[in-house]
């Protein structure tokens, strides 16, 4: 970039900063001329003010036009972000004593809706390893935990024996920051932990006395990665063409336990969130999919 004369138009004084001193790149150079000359026009056109005019109240008037223009979200946050580097570099160079971006908020972008499996997708995911080897019945019962407690995939792979109890079909699980929960496995699960315990176990640890749950080489606890290679392989077996994960099966725990009619409130204490908003964003993907089956089954949808 050329040196520019010296110039009284704070935007182009802004940019000049933005490469003589910060050193970024023509693109992002670019990218704040573009916010900044559009917020200009803006005020030219609706406030009669400069940009060194403008007041916190046109501000908020300007982020309320880019809403209702129907700007991406992402997009207004990025503008923000431009006029606040340009009026702090103004506030800095003594131009203006105060900064009408202070305290004003980036707009939400919101949360992405997390992938989930169906259910039929889910079944044929737990049906697909070989439950006459040994490594697919260990498989087999890591899969139905997963789905049947929603757990990590660090919680499922650091299990120990202890943590299971038979007689009331519970797994007590440790979870972020030490936290336990306690969480019922249901009937099939319980079966196929059973199964597992009695038929595979004892192989995989050749007779190591050990409290790892799930061994993996060495009769030591399973890495995520060998589990996450372990469930990509079961999907490809079963033919599944939906993305499959062991925090994707956790989604889909949450999701249909929403889906036949589970309090929030409990699928929070399950899945261990502290706070419930992290546990609301699931509620969106339950309705969408009731809405969806609604279109699809209802005579008038």
């Amino acid at each position: 970039m050329p040196a520019h004369p010296q110039t009284n138009d704070p935007v182009t004084q802004f940019l000049q900063h933005l490469w003589l001193e910060k050193g970024l790149s023509e693109n992002t150079r670019s990218s704040y001329q573009r916010d900044l000359r559009q917020f200009q026009e803006w005020l030219q056109e609706h406030e009669q003010k400069s940009v060194t005019e403008a007041t916190r109240d046109s501000l908020s008037h300007y982020l309320a036009w880019r809403y209702e223009q129907h700007y991406k979200p992402s997009s207004t946050a990025r503008s923000l972000s431009s006029l606040r580097g340009f009026y702090r570099f103004l506030l800095r160079e003594g131009e203006l004593d105060r900064d009408i971006t202070a305290n004003i908020e980036l707009p939400r972008q919101g949360r992405p809706l997390p992938k989930t499996l169906t259910e039929s997708d889910v079944e044929t995911l737990l049906n697909a390893p070989d439950t006459d080897t040994t490594l697919g019945l260990r498989d087999r019962c890591m899969l139905e935990l997963l789905y049947a407690c929603g757990l990590r995939v660090s919680e499922l792979v650091t299990l120990t024996v202890d943590q299971i109890n038979l007689r009331q079909g519970i797994v007590r699980i440790s979870g972020k920051g030490g936290k336990e929960r306690l969480s019922p496995m249901g009937e099939e699960a319980l079966t196929w932990v059973l199964e597992y315990m009695k038929r595979a176990r004892p192989e995989l640890l050749n007779d190591i006395d050990s409290p790892v749950m799930f061994p993996g080489r060495r009769s030591q606890p399973m890495t995520r990665q060998t589990f996450w290679h372990r469930i990509k392989h079961h999907q490809q077996t079963a033919g599944i063409t939906a993305d499959v994960s062991p925090h994707v099966l956790r989604h889909a725990f949450a999701t249909h336990l929403l889906n036949h009619g589970a309090d929030l409130r409990v699928v929070q204490l399950l899945l261990g969130h502290s706070d419930l908003s992290t546990t609301q964003i699931y509620t969106h993907v339950a309705r969408h999919r009731l809405e969806t089956l609604h279109a699809e089954h209802h005579p008038r949808g």
